[in-house]
């Protein structure tokens, strides 16, 4: 097995001088990604407290033998997380130990139900099927590893407003179809003893696809709102990547913006 490990040489200063780095490049793993574990389980045992700088990606990449961009990636990844803040002329600087996010993380079918909209579920699909490399790269595993795939149409007052795509580690917990037609996933989770913590999320919008359409009852290439998250819980595992769809004729987002201390 190929590893390259590398310790503190050079006189930056930097906490992450101290550090042992051990990267395995023969894994199907991704590099970013275990160089953003590794730097996360040094946020969690102290070894890099808050307010520590990283200090320089070029003198992080040299020291790894990794490409700039893996490097911007692992931290990019541990920033949506909330571990990290980079701060105009001061640079990257750990925040805390504990991932703390401004946003509520909660689920379509949990909206709905509160806002009095009366949702409902149809089950597309709900098989296991070998990941792909973006699925992967979000759930933290080897490419190909075998996945729970779940493809959802909910509608409320018989019109559909969304089609979900979630992708799940199998054993994580036993997901019943009659049971998803009945409730939301996020709510399974929480009654499997799962604790939602946090989630990287991203939002955009483009023209549905000519089945897209059909599943929405839209024309085709009509506007649709995009969503990809991958959520974690409390323990910093991603439990569920989902990759949705909303008619953007019926369905908007509506998000407090917090400045950032």
């Amino acid at each position: 097995m190929a590893k390259t490990g590398a310790r503190s040489r050079a006189a930056s200063g930097s906490p992450l001088d101290a550090l042992p780095f051990t990267l395995d490049r023969t894994s199907p793993v991704p590099l970013y990604y275990q160089l953003a574990r590794q730097l996360e389980e040094a946020i969690e045992h102290g070894a890099l407290a808050p307010g520590n700088l990283l200090g320089n990606e070029i003198d992080l990449s040299t020291r790894l033998g990794l490409s700039r961009p893996t490097v911007r990636q692992a931290i990019q990844s541990l920033v949506d997380k909330g571990l990290l803040v980079r701060r105009r002329g001061v640079g990257t600087q750990v925040v805390h130990s504990q991932v703390k996010r401004p946003l509520e993380l909660s689920s379509l079918y949990d909206d709905l139900e509160t806002a009095g909209q009366g949702p409902a579920t149809q089950v597309v699909r709900n098989e296991r099927v070998p990941a792909t490399a973006d699925v992967a790269a979000a759930l933290g595993i080897p490419e190909g590893a075998e996945i729970t795939l779940l493809e959802r149409l909910r509608s409320t007052h018989g019109q559909p407003v969304a089609f979900l795509c979630n992708y799940l580690p199998p054993a994580l917990l036993d997901l019943d179809t009659p049971r998803l037609e009945s409730t939301g996933l996020y709510r399974m989770l929480r009654e499997a003893g799962i604790t939602l913590h946090s989630a990287r999320q991203t939002i955009g919008a483009r023209s549905a696809t000519a089945e897209e359409a059909a599943l929405l009852t839209e024309k085709a290439g009509a506007a649709v709102l995009t969503m990809q998250r991958t959520a974690y819980d409390d323990t910093g595992r991603a439990v569920e990547y989902g990759t949705h769809i909303y008619r953007a004729s019926r369905y908007a987002f509506d998000f407090q913006l917090l400045v950032r201390p």
